[in-house]
């Protein structure tokens, strides 16, 4: 695949405006405003409006555990390719949601059950390949994840699931430039 970003994020000097809110959407363990964000900044109304979804399910307010939100992250992030999201999660949370370099590489590997992770990441895992391939979840996994979650932490959930299934595609479709801090995986591509 050819690595040439096909929206180039945009390069500072920015407005004072502009400035002011890719800060606010940057994570603290960025070192710099990151590409993605520069890339969304070409359509600044989107950006301001996605920042309100995406820093609900980042913020305090969220109902989840940062694991769960992570493991959620990463897997979707791993089924649709997107290493750019991936290694930015990777980078700056993967740490403090206690993940080993063996749980990051069993979520990013879409050929891996998570057979090796708790099960309550596994059941997170298991909720995302099935929407990843069919668009819902069984009954069976259904009543395993409400058994465990509430209705409130359930719609949290999908909705983040659906959440990053669209910034993988800006990231894999509009090609956006990886950062040089971020985690990188060893092997190539999604599913």
């Amino acid at each position: 695949m050819d690595p040439t970003p096909r929206i180039a994020p945009l390069e500072p000097p920015f407005a004072p405006a502009l400035q002011q809110a890719l800060e606010r959407i940057t994570p603290p363990a960025a070192p710099d405003i990151l590409a993605l964000f520069r890339v969304l900044a070409r359509h600044p109304e989107l950006m301001d409006r996605m920042r309100s979804v995406g820093g609900f399910l980042l913020g305090p307010k969220a109902s989840l555990a940062l694991r769960e939100r992570e493991v959620v992250i990463d897997r979707v992030s791993a089924r649709c390719g997107a290493e750019y999201e991936w290694g930015v999660h990777v980078a700056a949370f993967g740490e403090a949601a206690g993940f080993t370099d063996a749980e990051n590489a069993a979520i990013a590997d879409p050929h891996d059950d998570g057979a090796t992770l708790p099960e309550r990441d596994r059941l997170l895992v298991r909720m995302v390949d099935q929407l990843h391939h069919t668009g819902t979840v069984d009954d069976a996994l259904w009543a395993e994840l409400a058994a465990r979650w509430s209705e409130m932490q359930l719609i949290e959930l999908l909705v983040l699931a659906g959440w990053y299934h669209a910034i993988g595609y800006v990231c894999t479709a509009a090609r956006v430039p990886p950062e040089a801090w971020a985690a990188r995986w060893a092997r190539q591509g999604g599913c």
